[in-house]
């Protein structure tokens, strides 16, 4: 049987994937009741399908909504006796909250993949997880791509690697900084920065030497966008010349 496609309600990535692989979208009807609840319903048959599953998060759209409505698409397409079920899942939701770093706090990355699961998922695909432990979650093959040779190929477009310094903008993101610097051998740094509060950071110091360098910031979620503003400003008061930033989920909730 032909595989099909199904998309939330933000069709950009899904309808990109079906014009490349000319595969047209089934069609669906997602509709909201007054109180807010999410009603789904598949226009055609998926029966004995693989059914690939496009979930991304619209711009006017809660993380919330994103995720009920995977949760409720998943579940329609087992009810309608998909054969497999796969979540292309770009940026996963609840990803900065993958540990306790306080008594009493949720693990609320391991709820997600627990409800991602219990739907009826039978493999999930994401980029550039927020921790690479997250994969490991899921009970259910879980494959991690990396934004990396897309990112890699873009800068070798428009930059000299020789100018340049790969900037990590916390301690989380070094693995990611570094397998671009290797394969640019280009410099390192990184920043030292203390977080007082979800969606608030303060940038202490830099790691490593970026005056006179043309630096590159590498990150996986800007959501308010502080973490990079203060690493730029820490970067070009510590003699950067330029500060560009390379980012795999642009967020950019409220004014960022």
């Amino acid at each position: 049987m032909s595989s099909k496609i199904i998309s939330g309600s933000n069709l950009g990535l899904a309808t990109q994937i079906s014009s490349t692989l000319q595969i047209p979208l089934t069609p669906r009807k997602i509709t909201h009741f007054r109180n807010g609840e999410i009603c789904v319903s598949i226009q055609e048959s998926v029966r004995n399908h693989d059914v690939f599953i496009v979930q991304t998060k619209g711009p006017s759209q809660s993380t919330n909504d994103m995720l009920m409505e995977l949760l409720i698409l998943i579940d329609a397409c087992r009810r309608s006796a998909a054969k497999s079920i796969y979540v292309v899942l770009p940026c996963y939701p609840y990803a900065r909250q993958d540990k306790k770093e306080e008594s009493r706090e949720p693990i609320t990355a391991k709820l997600v993949a627990n409800l991602i699961t219990v739907a009826g998922a039978d493999r999930v695909l994401t980029i550039d997880l927020h921790a690479a432990q997250i994969q490991g979650f899921f009970d259910i093959p879980t494959d991690n791509l990396f934004a990396v040779p897309v990112f890699i190929e873009n800068i070798l477009q428009n930059y000299n690697p020789k100018d340049l310094c790969i900037i990590a903008p916390d301690v989380g993101g070094v693995l990611r900084a570094r397998a671009i610097a290797k394969r640019l051998n280009t410099d390192l740094a990184i920043i030292d920065k203390r977080r007082e509060a979800p969606g608030q950071s303060e940038v202490m110091n830099v790691i490593g030497e970026v005056k006179n360098r043309h630096c590159l910031l590498v990150d996986d979620i800007v959501d308010s966008g502080g973490t990079l503003c203060n690493a730029a400003e820490t970067l070009i008061e510590s003699g950067a010349i330029t500060v560009d930033a390379y980012v795999t989920h642009g967020v950019l909730s409220g004014g960022a």
